[in-house]
């Protein structure tokens, strides 16, 4: 498979590195002259010091036959730039762009970017894993982020103990669908009972999320006195 990497910094570099352990042809383009001979030293000849943003220069580095253009400088503007191109200039199949600034992730989707890389959100997410359990986790987003699957871990005090599905007061625009209890996941049905320690994935629209969490977890337990 041919590819082009565009941005030799540390990400491009790895990421060119491990397509050519795994058999792929690839060439990298870095405008940086010195970067660029810094890794050329190492990769040899296919390091191409060309500005990733110049139509003419992806062009010279044979982008009408790549399957893959993976987008991958410390720029997210350079990054939709890139991929904007190779997408509609040069019909690339598959376009991987960098999203370094969560807030951009949408106008990379609604802009055609097959596929989003944020290391911001990877690492939000693996913070998120060790939130209070009073709180929303956040699993992923949908529909461009007007959608979110969220989980609740349901503990003492919480309004939905004891319920059935059908007595918690859902916002318009969420849904429960799948409860795991004792790590056993199962479909939530009409006449599940919600209990203490059970964790509830739910799809819900993102201005919907306080009034589930509400539903779902309500305040925080207070603290007991020292």
């Amino acid at each position: 498979m041919y590819i082009v990497v565009v941005g030799g910094g540390k990400v491009g570099y790895y990421l060119t590195r491990e397509l050519l352990d795994a058999g792929h042809e690839v060439v990298l383009l870095e405008k940086d002259p010195r970067r660029a001979a810094q890794i050329a030293d190492e990769v040899g000849s296919i390091v191409l010091t060309l500005d990733g943003c110049e139509g003419k220069h992806l062009a010279e580095a044979g982008i009408n036959r790549a399957a893959v253009v993976a987008a991958v400088t410390g720029d997210d503007e350079d990054n939709l730039v890139v991929c904007q191109m190779a997408k509609h200039h040069f019909a690339v199949p598959r376009t991987i762009a960098r999203v370094n600034n969560p807030k951009y992730e949408d106008l990379f989707r609604h802009l055609g970017v097959d596929e989003i890389i944020s290391p911001t959100r990877m690492i939000l997410a693996a913070v998120e894993q060790d939130i209070p359990v009073h709180e929303l986790l956040h699993l992923a987003a949908l529909e461009g982020g007007e959608l979110q699957v969220l989980e609740a871990q349901i503990q003492e005090g919480s309004p939905a103990v004891g319920r059935q599905p059908r007595e918690i007061d859902l916002p318009d625009g969420c849904s429960l669908f799948i409860l795991v209890r004792d790590e056993v996941a199962q479909a939530i049905r009409p006449d599940t009972i919600f209990q203490v320690g059970d964790k509830v994935i739910a799809i819900t629209r993102t201005e919907c999320e306080a009034a589930l969490r509400q539903e779902l977890i309500g305040e925080p337990l207070p603290e007991p006195p020292a």
